[in-house]
């Protein structure tokens, strides 16, 4: 398997399938493609008309959306846990991370996803703040329900906590405040050696985005992750 992903620092959409392949131990190769760079089109284009990533190449298949990816996944793995065991949690699983995939907008636009800094905190608008308070929401029912004592939504590490990783990487890196439950759960998302080491390599990208960065003050310049 081979996965086109782009920069490591920002993607969001890239970090979904790569973390879930790397946490539950299925092996592939991957290709970064740095966005907004000359060739960046192009490149992608070579892999999929759709122009996006990430993408996952699988012999004759080629899948290019994250969910897709996932779905993909689990069917070649069933025995892989890409989603939770039981058909009332799989389909809570499945319903909560297609909302992730299609909602959220304000919070996605207001703070993109970037691993190489904490942003000084400012007041944040009633639509932004509104999907911070349903997210919050939707990984209290989660747990509480179907958790059974784990650490992730639901129990192991599963798709599901794969398309919220770069939500709790936008809370932590622009100081949204969330209640203590939360936390603790972002806490172990942010902590799970998958995502550490996806870290480790957006920390030593050559490329920025300053866009990505626009009416936003560093509070923090992280170098190097911390242990």
């Amino acid at each position: 398997m081979r996965l086109i992903i782009a920069n490591k620092l920002y993607s969001s959409w890239s970090l979904r399938p790569w973390m879930l392949m790397t946490a539950l131990g299925v092996a592939f190769d991957e290709e970064v493609i740095p966005l907004y760079q000359p060739d960046t089109a192009e490149r992608i284009a070579k892999h999929s008309p759709a122009g996006r990533v990430p993408i996952l190449i699988d012999g004759e298949a080629t899948i290019w959306e994250s969910l897709a990816i996932m779905e993909h996944l689990h069917e070649r793995f069933p025995e892989h846990g890409v989603w939770p065991k039981g058909t009332t949690a799989r389909a809570h699983a499945r319903s909560i991370a297609n909302e992730m995939h299609a909602g959220f907008g304000a919070l996605r636009q207001a703070c993109p996803m970037n691993l190489g800094k904490r942003m000084k905190p400012k007041p944040q608008s009633a639509d932004v703040m509104a999907n911070v308070a349903r997210i919050c929401e939707l990984w209290k029912e989660a747990r509480l329900n179907f958790a059974n004592g784990g650490r992730f939504l639901f129990g192991d590490f599963t798709a599901a906590d794969a398309m919220y990783a770069p939500i709790v990487t936008r809370l932590d890196t622009y100081q949204i405040a969330v209640d203590a439950p939360a936390r603790a759960y972002m806490d172990a998302v942010l902590g799970h050696p998958a995502f550490t080491a996806w870290r480790i390599a957006a920390l030593a990208e050559p490329w920025t985005v300053p866009h990505y960065e626009a009416g936003y003050e560093a509070a923090e310049i992280y170098h190097h992750v911390k242990t």
